[in-house]
């Protein structure tokens, strides 16, 4: 079983912070998948702004894409925590 996610915070880029449930944290680059299938629809990067937390995952509900909890886990570029702290300070989850 992965970690379910705790926050997702849009960055600049189609870059994705997440923080997990086990205190892990990572950023997540969306930009390879944007080309393909329904991550089309998050091309817009006003849809991909609104990204938010959905039970163990993420998901922009408003364009009907959502992640699978592995694929997000997997895909994290893994970042310390002094560096996520860093990286996330003044910034809201959604």
């Amino acid at each position: 079983m992965y970690p379910s996610v705790k926050t997702v915070t849009p960055k600049e880029d189609y870059i994705l912070y997440i923080t997990f449930n086990n205190n892990e944290s990572g950023i997540l680059d969306m930009k390879p998948y944007l080309a393909f299938g329904i991550f089309k629809r998050i091309e817009n990067y006003n849809n991909f702004r609104n990204v938010r937390v959905a039970f163990d995952t993420i998901e922009w509900s408003s364009v009907g894409v959502d992640l699978d909890p592995e694929f997000v886990y997997q895909k994290c570029k893994k970042v310390s925590t002094h560096s996520a702290l860093a990286a996330d300070k003044g910034h809201q989850s959604h």
